[in-house]
């Protein structure tokens, strides 16, 4: 059974220039010129670089060679959103690529010479994101509700939120997104989709892995 390598950065630890770096592709770089806000185009483009230096180590290759070709399952490639992946030598790199970011860290996701088929996704949440009023409704089945309601009250956040995770990833590896109504997504036990340990994670945040 393959399994990913997880990498884990907070985004203020990845170096980069000032302006926007010649790393990135120009669809990343027409989107952080959209981000008004100084501190979400630097995030976005630490985690664009991260991945980049990620996928390289993997690969043991210079991070220059890679050039990052996204795929979108509605818009198709060449994008600057959907699925993760690089070109390397004239083809697609063999290379199974996620990631997500949240609360100033990325957590990357990775497999090297993927088996035919197989798929992949991570997501990062802030346990703090999904705690307001009316979540449960629009993002819980009735069977999650229950294992939910069946915790005790100081851990039902951190519960939700591992629950709202596990759906991201699974989406993301579906790359059905939220085109898929989340309620109707039960992932309480789902082939190939784990929790990432509490002990790899800051405080505050929680994360999943899909992978089949």
């Amino acid at each position: 059974m393959e399994e990913a390598v997880l990498e884990l950065h907070r985004l203020s630890d990845v170096p980069h220039p000032a302006n926007l770096p010649a790393q990135l592709d120009d669809p990343a770089r027409q989107r952080a010129l959209r981000f008004t806000n100084r501190a979400d185009r630097d995030g976005f483009v630490a985690g664009r670089i991260a991945l980049r230096r990620f996928a390289a180590a993997l690969l043991e290759v210079d991070p220059k060679l890679l050039t990052p070709d996204y795929h979108c399952p509605q818009c198709g490639p060449g994008q600057d959103h959907g699925g993760p992946g690089f070109m390397l030598d004239g083809g697609p790199a063999p290379l199974l690529l996620s990631a997500s970011r949240a609360s100033g860290w990325v957590l990357l996701a990775g497999v090297v010479h993927p088996a035919d088929g197989l798929r992949l996704g991570v997501d990062l949440e802030a346990i703090s994101g999904v705690v307001f009023e009316g979540f449960d409704d629009v993002a819980l089945s009735n069977n999650e509700k229950d294992f939910l309601a069946s915790a005790p009250e100081q851990d039902q956040a951190s519960r939700r939120a591992r629950l709202w995770a596990r759906k991201e990833a699974w989406l993301k590896m579906t790359g059905e997104g939220l085109r898929r109504n989340p309620a109707e997504l039960d992932v309480l036990s789902l082939p190939g989709l784990r929790d990432v340990a509490e002990w790899e994670l800051p405080d505050g945040l929680v994360a999943a892995v899909a992978l089949g």
